[in-house]
């Protein structure tokens, strides 16, 4: 029964990794079904080419940008576009005014507005609402058109407005622009309007229009914005990280506008999110907030609740863009140098390969059958990872994909070696395999955590254009240390039984004579030749690794034949006849 464990557990894990193999493809599949994934690798921008979107900066008084705002609002473009750093997305400035964005494949149209809604993140009290009509059915039941705003109308406050929800706001002549606002029109652009004036501004659906007080907040007060789920109700939200600063001003805000909910003075308990002049999100207050963690629930779905996150994670933009340009450009490597590195990489499979079959032989077969399903694992996730966080395989990613050959094979070199350690120290196959997988796995598992750690420093400290090749190292280590247990060593558990690995062929790699096997048994020592002996024959054995390494025990016992005063070879131990 115990004998038989180790096979029965092998075959288990094997079955385990089919099991993880295809519940992979099936997501991957799903995907390809949905329109959202491909069975091919998405492509970074240096060998695919992509879209070239322009964005030209607008100043109050037309003046050039400083250096540093520009370099600030890539940045916040660069999350925006390209939140988890591998979707290899190139991000300049140009021109002193200029922020050249450049998007691997084509560009969807949430991406495009993720881009042009360049304004800054302003929040705003809601004063009124009404629907987006420019009209009203008059007493003679037609449709008239609101009258526009008179310039003899009142455009001044009959009082001081005390707070961004004084209805004082509200002049004849702003009344009368907001009942004759029309969302469609493209000469309404609220985007450029001051802080410190009420704001009409359209949801960004174009189905609600608001009217809004000043400026309280901007989107530098939001440190963090996560999309979540309600532990109660399971329903999707947005929840809120405040600065110092803006905890403070939301407290004082959010106690205004829950007083006004408390009065049902609808819509004045609303407080509007405003981006490049549109209204992404206007909620209603439900309590008040003094510590500074706001949440925003509504009918969201996973997908909006993360669209509105970024938005206001991301919207604190020092600048206004305009969009110059929209255009498609062509890949900056190409196909060819696509193959020199398909090409390169198949060179190194190759010279590991050859250098696993003349050194381990037919164990060699298990180092490149390992690196077969390693590549198939990471070919299924890189392809799923390209539809779930927009990864895209760039030049610098297929280097991290070659560098791994070499750390995959190291390890399993790690492995047969201490098997063949296990086997000069007289141990049997199946016992080798498994005294050596017990070293081994300690040693592996501490190289790839170094592995691992320099991967991810790499990706924190290094430049978008090098993240990539940091993410495929980190990612192919992973996948290295999983094919190491779960499926190198529960195959060595099956060969091991086999006549041919488990009988110690001289091709198989396990040959313990070839390996030099210093015990026959626990009492007997292998004759072992020395250039003392003053024998010039030497077996096949001698002439092979049993010749270039020796172990500890082997080693004192040639050192206890040269210093034997006939210079004998043969040892007491307890027997008659040579050891």
């Amino acid at each position: 029964m115990a004998s038989t464990s180790p096979t029965r557990h092998a075959w288990r894990v094997l079955l385990g990794l089919l099991i993880v193999t295809a519940v992979l493809f099936s997501i991957n599949a799903v995907g390809v079904f949905l329109g959202k994934s491909s069975w091919a690798p998405e492509l970074a921008l240096d060998l695919q080419g992509g879209t070239q979107i322009i964005l030209s900066a607008q100043t109050a008084d037309g003046s050039d940008p400083t250096q540093e705002q520009l370099d600030q609002a890539a940045a916040i473009i660069r999350q925006r576009v390209d939140a988890s750093g591998v979707g290899e997305t190139d991000i300049t400035t140009e021109g002193g005014r200029n922020i050249v964005v450049q998007i691997p494949g084509v560009a969807d149209d949430a991406t495009r507005e993720r881009i042009a809604a360049s304004a800054q993140l302003e929040l705003r009290a809601v004063l009124a609402t009404t629907d987006p009509a420019t009209d009203f059915v008059g007493e003679d039941g037609k449709s008239t058109p609101y009258p526009t705003p008179d310039a003899t109308m009142n455009a001044t406050p009959t009082a001081k407005p005390t707070d961004g929800s004084d209805l004082s706001w509200i002049t004849d002549k702003l009344k009368a622009e907001f009942l004759s606002y029309d969302c469609a029109n493209p000469k309404n652009d609220p985007a450029t309007a001051p802080k410190d004036q009420p704001l009409i501004a359209c949801s960004v659906d174009g189905q609600v229009k608001y009217l809004l007080g000043p400026t309280e907040l901007t989107g530098t007060a939001i440190t963090e914005a996560q999309a979540g789920r309600d532990p109660q109700s399971g329903q999707w939200l947005v929840q809120l990280e405040m600065d110092s600063k803006g905890t403070k001003t939301f407290a004082d805000v959010s106690q205004r506008l829950n007083q006004n909910r408390i009065d049902n003075q609808s819509p004045r308990d609303q407080f509007a999110f405003v981006l490049d002049g549109k209204v992404i999100s206007a909620p209603q207050m439900q309590a008040v907030i003094a510590n500074g963690k706001p949440s925003i629930s509504g009918s969201f779905t996973q997908e909006s609740a993360k669209t509105l996150a970024d938005q206001l994670r991301y919207g604190a933009l020092p600048l206004s863009f305009k969009v110059e340009s929209n255009q498609s450009i062509s890949a900056t490597l190409g196909s060819q140098q696509l193959q020199i590195g398909l090409i390169t990489g198949l060179i190194g499979l190759g010279l590991v390969a050859i250098y696993s079959l003349l050194s381990y032989r037919a164990l060699g077969w298990v180092i490149m059958a390992s690196i077969g399903v390693m590549g198939v694992l990471t070919y299924i996730i890189i392809c799923i990872l390209g539809w779930r966080m927009g990864f895209r395989l760039s030049l610098a990613g297929v280097a991290g994909l070659i560098v791994s050959i070499g750390f995959t094979a190291d390890s399993f070199i790690v492995y047969f070696e201490r098997i063949r350690d296990e086997l000069r120290d007289g141990k049997s196959i199946t016992g080798a395999v498994e005294d050596g997988w017990a070293r081994a796995k300690r040693t592996i598992y501490i190289s790839k955590s170094i592995n691992i750690l320099a991967a991810v420093v790499l990706y924190i400290l290094a430049d978008a254009t090098v993240k990539g090749f940091a993410f495929t190292l980190g990612l192919t280590t992973l996948i290295d240390v999983f094919i190491f247990v779960i499926f190198t060593h529960p195959v060595m558990q099956l060969l091991a039984r086999t006549k041919f690995f488990g009988g110690g062929h001289p091709l198989s790699g396990l040959n313990p004579e070839e390996l030099g096997a210093v015990y026959r048994d626990r009492t007997e020592f292998r004759q072992v030749q020395t250039a003392s002996s003053g024998k010039a024959a030497r077996t096949k054995a001698s002439r092979g690794e049993a010749e270039r390494r020796q172990t500890i025990a082997e080693r004192k016992r040639a050192e206890a034949v040269a210093g034997a005063p006939d210079g004998g070879a043969s040892a007491e131990s307890g027997k008659d006849g040579d050891a």
